[in-house]
């Protein structure tokens, strides 16, 4: 029996890749015009949404927001989640209603068609090198100054050891935040990594909660107060992780 989920759990991941890459195909035309210029980026980004949107319901997911959404529209944010599946970005997606611009690795670039538009829409960072660091910096002034949100996954990679609740954080994020003067929006996304984790023999349909945390101000702060924020930020969704799984845990 165990052999069998195990295939149907591979079908299924399989699907994803399917339906992700067909949309994409599909509107390629499209795609290509409105990453030609940044003046159409917040109708790539609804169509983003869209492609989410759409995927996310033919996994079987439904993503329920739980709370308050304090997120107030034409307003710059910085937005910041755990990492630990490739459906983050889905429920990010979902999630945030205005144009943002998500801060990602270089090395993405590289996958066939998506890495394509990935480095036309997105910011890339190359964590080794000083200049790309540096470059990030001017890229995400530029965005914020057309009114675009930032964001970026804070523990910069996806645990390898799924065991672990939350990864330390760079200090990517609590920068940026800082010099540019816009509040950082910590999530937590509790059920993706229980949903389509990186191992391929688990996960399931389901529902995704994402909750937003406390927002964050920086106005007042300067650069000396990056590691202090970037501790309360971690510390707030790390309890919030722990006190989940501890709920779940005592349900059982």
């Amino acid at each position: 029996m165990e052999v069998l989920k195990n295939i149907l759990r591979g079908i299924w991941r399989v699907w994803f890749y399917v339906v992700a890459g067909l949309i994409i195909i599909i509107l390629l035309p499209v795609l290509v015009i409105l990453t030609s210029n940044d003046r159409f980026y917040p109708a790539f980004y609804q169509l983003s949404r869209f492609w989410a949107k759409i995927v996310l319901f033919a996994m079987g997911f439904k993503v329920k927001l739980v709370g308050e959404n304090p997120i107030i529209e034409g307003k710059s944010y910085m937005f910041s989640a755990n990492h630990t599946s490739m459906i983050d970005v889905f429920v990010m997606l979902k999630i945030v209603k205005y144009p943002m611009v998500f801060v990602g690795k270089k090395e993405l670039v590289n996958l066939p068609i998506f890495g394509f538009f990935y480095k036309r829409t997105c910011i890339l960072v190359d964590r080794g090198d000083a200049e790309s660091r540096k470059q990030v910096y001017q890229s995400a002034q530029n965005k914020i100054n057309k009114g675009f949100g930032i964001c970026i996954f804070p523990e910069g990679m996806v645990p390898s050891d799924e065991s672990i609740v939350l990864h330390e954080f760079k200090n990517g994020v609590f920068s940026l935040a800082i010099e540019h003067k816009i509040p950082i929006v910590p999530m937590v996304f509790y059920d993706c990594k229980k949903r389509f984790s990186y191992t391929t023999t688990s996960g399931s349909p389901g529902e995704l909660r994402v909750k937003i945390l406390n927002i964050l101000e920086t106005e007042h702060l300067s650069m000396i107060d990056k590691n202090s924020i970037r501790k309360i930020a971690y510390e707030m969704m790390y309890n919030e992780l722990i006190a989940d799984i501890k709920k779940n845990k005592d349900k059982k």
